[in-house]
């Protein structure tokens, strides 16, 4: 294992660029994954580690014997370098992450690589932009076991630190692709999967809405909403009550809402 003491390093500098420069993440197709429940997730998904950053003054040895065991299986090559712990926690974002960063190679979906069930549950998200909205939808996702997540005309890279952070790992754990919301309509009109639009104008209530068959739930920004694109490509436009004064949720509350709805139906005998 190579040791790293300088912040001059070349290795540890790239690790800090990563962290910081969407650019460099997408010229190097690379991103960086911090912390071991993470980790794991990433590993456990079909991502290659290309570098491994271990502080053993904070991780044990045999939790670093077995992150460079996972690690290793789907990349041999995998580098391995130890921080001490004045650099690790220069690089980490937060407190608690066991000790491990790694250097993750990009894995790109595309609409066509999506693996889908007879009756997919689809999560659709136009324009989200902040990293902790996405992270929460995506962990929501998860616990709902959606088919896919697909981010239509995102404003910010999958690969964020923040949005890998907040996602606990959802990133990984989900079908996530990124695409351009022209092709994303067509593509699940030719699918049969209906669309089902989060919005406040003309619509129903979402528990009346039958989500039984294949189904992709559509939702926008706070600020704005979802697009005429996608209000006029819907099926049906849904909402939730609203009994206060205010007149929205925030995304990741609505989106875990409508999935769960989409949960209870298919699980349920009535419907």
């Amino acid at each position: 294992m190579e040791s790293v003491t300088s912040a001059r390093n070349a290795k540890f500098r790239n690790l800090l660029l990563l962290l910081d420069k969407s650019k460099a993440r997408r010229e190097q197709g690379l991103f960086v994954v911090e912390g071991r429940r993470e980790l794991e997730h990433c590993l456990q998904s079909g991502f290659r580690a290309r570098t491994l950053f271990l502080c053993p003054d904070i991780l044990s040895g045999a939790e670093a014997q077995w992150l460079v065991s996972l690690a290793m299986q789907g990349n041999p090559s995998c580098g391995t370098v130890a921080l001490p712990e004045h650099l690790y926690r220069q690089a980490a974002c937060r407190e608690g992450t066991e000790g491990v960063l790694a250097e993750i190679y990009w894995k790109h979906l595309e609409l066509k690589d999506l693996v889908l069930p007879e009756n997919p549950l689809v999560m659709v998200l136009e324009s989200v932009e902040k990293p902790g909205n996405l992270g929460a939808v995506l962990r929501s996702a998860d616990a709902a076991r959606a088919d896919a997540v697909i981010l239509c005309d995102p404003l910010t890279d999958l690969y964020n630190p923040n949005l890998i952070r907040a996602s606990l790992g959802g990133i990984f754990t989900n079908q996530v692709v990124a695409a351009p919301s022209e092709e994303v309509i067509p593509w699940l009109k030719a699918r049969g999967i209906r669309i089902l639009t989060a919005q406040l104008q003309d619509s129903v209530w979402y528990y009346d809405t039958d989500m039984r068959g294949g189904t992709a739930l559509v939702m926008g920004t706070e600020a704005t909403g979802l697009t005429s694109r996608w209000r006029e490509a819907a099926d049906a436009h849904i909402k939730i009550p609203m009994l206060g004064r205010l007149d929205s949720l925030n995304v990741s509350v609505s989106a875990a809402i409508l999935l769960f709805e989409a949960v209870r139906q298919r699980n349920s005998p009535e419907g």
